[in-house]
């Protein structure tokens, strides 16, 4: 696989906070989005996945969501409206001037790529929904419980435990608890019915022992023109698996 430079950027979202994003390679448009407590790092940059659409012809724009990685991460609540990350997402595309573009996300960045679509008037070519399920989707709003008790009882788990997987996780993205608790409030639950309205070809790709955020073999199922592709690991594993990579790559490259 070559080997792509990286160049990281930073910009003022629609409430003046600034944000930053980070770009690899050149060509066509694509925009990536991390999930919950992640980074573009370390879930674009880190296990090759962005260079793998970069050596198909792509400019991979990912951003840091705030409160996360590179971004600022204030910590007063009116800093995080609800929708913020959808917000924040197409303050981004106006900022690049983005208009022919493929557009995805992990987790939460799955959750913020339908909001963008559904209820933000984005109008990417091509969609691709991973780590998500429909539960994510329409009942997002609940979906914060675990993180909440993470964050606020750290140092407080039993070893080798999910709970203390995810704080170990947390301590590798420097994450900063204080601005991540209110994004956990910012989450909008999407009715099924406005799901038909995201009709762009979309790929829906889910580790085979992921059941994170429901089954994303029923968000495929609901969604106009989906394919579901699955590859091996759980929520936190298939980010890890070079599987991830290649069928976004071949995806949005089809």
């Amino acid at each position: 696989m070559a080997n792509f430079p990286t160049e990281t950027h930073r910009f003022p979202s629609f409430d003046g906070v600034e944000l930053a994003w980070t770009e690899m390679g050149q060509g066509r448009d694509a925009m990536l989005i991390h999930g919950y407590a992640s980074t573009a790092e370390v879930n674009w940059i880190k296990y090759g996945h962005a260079a793998k659409l970069a050596e198909k012809g792509f400019r991979v724009i990912m951003p840091d969501l705030r409160g996360h990685g590179l971004s600022a991460a204030p910590h007063d609540a009116a800093s995080y409206p609800p929708d913020v990350t959808m917000r924040d997402a197409l303050a981004l595309v106006s900022h690049l001037g983005l208009v022919d573009y493929d557009l995805g996300g992990y987790s939460l960045g799955a959750r913020t790529t339908v909001r963008m679509i559904v209820d933000g008037g984005a109008t990417p070519r091509r969609v691709m929904l991973a780590g998500m399920g429909l539960a994510g989707i329409v009942a997002a709003s609940r979906t914060g419980t675990y993180f909440r008790r993470v964050l606020t009882n750290l140092g407080g788990f039993e070893r080798g435990s999910s709970e203390w997987l995810t704080e170990a996780f947390l301590k590798t993205t420097k994450a900063d608890p204080a601005a991540l608790l209110p994004i956990l409030d910012t989450f909008v639950d999407t009715q099924e019915e406005h799901l038909a309205r995201l009709t762009e070809e979309t790929l829906v790709v889910a580790g085979a022992e992921d059941d994170h955020n429901g089954s994303a073999h029923e968000l495929a199922d609901m969604l106009p023109h989906a394919t579901f592709v699955e590859i091996p690991g759980n929520h936190m594993s298939a980010v890890t698996r070079p599987e991830l990579g290649r069928a976004i790559a071949d995806f949005f490259a089809a």
